[in-house]
C-alpha cells in the first residue's frame, strides 16, 4: 500500500460512523413502503387495468438491471461522491410517478425511478461493504433491518395519510424530501481509491455464485410477499382481515431476523447463519404448504420469513469482502444485479407453478428452493 492509499484508508477509519447510511437505508425502505400503499391511487389516477399496471410496473425492472450493473464501476472510478448523487438523483426521480397520467407515462416514471432506485441501492450497501471492512465488524444486517422496518413505517404511513385525504403527490413529495435529506446527511461517506485495480478472472466466478445464490433468496422473499394472502383466501378460504397477516407477518420476521442477525453473527459464522436459516425456512414453508389452518399457515411465514431474513445481508457483505477498496463497488454491484433477478423472477414464477400445480405446490417449490440454499451455504466464500 503506498503513501495516498494509507492516507485515504486512515481518512475512512476516522470516519465511520453507521448513522448516515443507516438513515439512507430507512428511507429507501419508506420510500417502497409508501409506493405499495400508494398503488391503487396511482391505478385510479392513471386508468390502468390490472394487466396495464403490471405491465408498466415491469419497467421498474427494466430500468434498475443495467444501471445496478454500470454504477458498481462508477463508485470504484469517482470514489465516494457516488453516494449521495445517486440518493440525490433518486429523490428527484421519486416524484415522477405522482404526475403520470397513462400507462405509458407511467412506464416512463417507473423506468427512471427503477434505475435510479437501482443505482441507489448498490450504493448503499457498497457504502456498508467498505464500513465493514474499515471497522472490521458487521452491520449488513442491521442496515437491512432498518429498511424492512422503513418498509412497513412507510406502508403504515402513507395508508394513514390516504385516509386522511392526501394525494399521491403529497405522499411521495414527503418520501422524496427524505430521500434528499439522506442524500445531504451521506455527502462525506467513506472514500475510495481513486485508481481502482481490475477484478481478477478468479474472483468473478464466486461473485456470480453469490449472487445466483442470493437471486434463489429473492425468488423465495417475492414469492411469499406476493403471494401468502392469496394463499391464505384461496386455499384455507380466510377472510381478507385474515389473509392480510400472512404478508404483515413476514415483513415483522424480516425485521426481527435481520436486527437479531446483528446479534447472531457475533456468535456464528455466516455460513451456519445462512445454512440453517435456510433450512428453517425450508421446513416452514413444506409444513405450511400442508396446513389447513390460517393461524398456523400464518405462523409458517412468518418463521420463513425470519428464516431467509439473513439471506441478502450475509450475501452482500461477502460480496464487499471479497472485492479489495478498489473494486468493491463492482463486486457488490455484480452479485445486486444478479440477485434482482430473481427478486424479479420470484411473483411470475409462483403465479405460473400456481397455476399449473396449485399454490400448495408453489409452496414446496419456494421450501426447496430454501433447501437449495441450505445445501449451498457451507460450500460459499463468506
Amino acid at each position: 500500500m503506498d503513501a495516498a492509499q494509507e492516507t485515504v484508508t486512515a481518512a475512512g477509519a476516522e470516519r465511520t460512523s453507521r448513522r448516515p447510511v443507516l438513515f439512507a437505508f430507512v428511507v429507501f425502505g419508506g420510500f417502497w413502503g409508501a409506493w405499495a400503499a400508494l398503488v391503487p391511487a396511482v391505478e385510479d389516477a392513471v386508468g390502468a387495468s390490472a394487466g396495464g399496471l403490471g405491465i408498466a410496473l415491469l419497467f421498474l425492472g427494466v430500468g434498475a438491471l443495467p444501471a445496478m450493473a454500470l454504477v458498481g464501476a462508477g463508485i470504484d472510478r469517482s470514489g465516494a461522491v457516488m453516494l449521495p448523487a445517486t440518493l440525490a438523483v433518486f429523490a428527484a426521480a421519486a416524484l415522477l410517478p405522482a404526475f403520470a397520467e397513462s400507462v405509458p407515462t407511467l412506464a416512463v416514471a417507473m423506468l427512471v425511478v427503477g434505475a435510479a432506485s437501482g443505482a441507489a441501492d448498490v450504493a448503499i450497501n457498497s457504502e456498508v461493504a467498505a464500513l465493514e471492512a474499515a471497522t472490521r465488524t458487521s452491520f449488513m444486517p442491521l442496515a437491512h433491518g432498518t429498511f424492512s422496518a422503513g418498509v412497513i413505517v412507510g406502508a403504515v404511513s402513507a395508508g394513514a395519510a390516504r385516509q386522511l385525504g392526501a394525494g399521491r403527490v403529497g405522499i411521495l413529495a414527503a418520501a422524496a424530501a427524505l430521500v434528499a435529506l439522506s442524500a445531504w446527511i451521506n455527502r462525506r461517506p467513506y472514500p475510495r481509491l481513486a485508481d481502482p485495480a481490475p477484478r481478477s478472472r478468479a474472483l468473478r466466478r464466486p461473485l456470480v455464485v453469490l449472487g445466483a445464490v442470493c437471486a434463489v433468496a429473492f425468488l423465495i422473499e417475492g414469492g411469499i410477499e406476493n403471494w401468502s394472502a392469496l394463499f391464505l383466501e384461496r386455499e384455507l378460504e380466510a377472510e381478507p382481515a385474515v389473509s392480510a397477516l400472512a404478508p404483515a407477518a413476514y415483513a415483522v420476521a424480516m425485521v426481527a431476523g435481520r436486527f437479531g442477525g446483528q446479534w447472531l453473527l457475533t456468535r456464528v459464522t455466516p455460513a451456519l447463519a445462512l445454512g440453517a436459516g435456510a433450512a428453517l425456512s425450508a421446513a416452514a414453508l413444506t409444513a405450511g404448504s400442508r396446513t389447513g389452518k390460517a393461524g398456523l399457515a400464518v405462523a409458517a411465514f412468518g418463521l420463513a420469513g425470519i428464516g431467509i431474513a439473513l439471506a441478502a445481508p450475509i450475501l452482500f457483505g461477502a460480496a464487499g469482502r471479497l472485492g479489495s477498496d478498489a473494486d468493491r463497488g463492482a463486486s457488490v454491484a455484480m452479485v445486486t444485479t444478479i440477485a434482482y433477478l430473481g427478486f424479479l423472477a420470484g411473483p411470475p414464477l409462483v403465479g405460473g407453478t400456481a397455476e399449473a400445480i396449485g399454490l400448495r405446490g408453489s409452496l414446496l417449490v419456494l421450501a426447496a428452493a430454501a433447501a437449495v440454499i441450505a445445501a449451498a451455504a457451507p460450500r460459499l466464500r463468506l
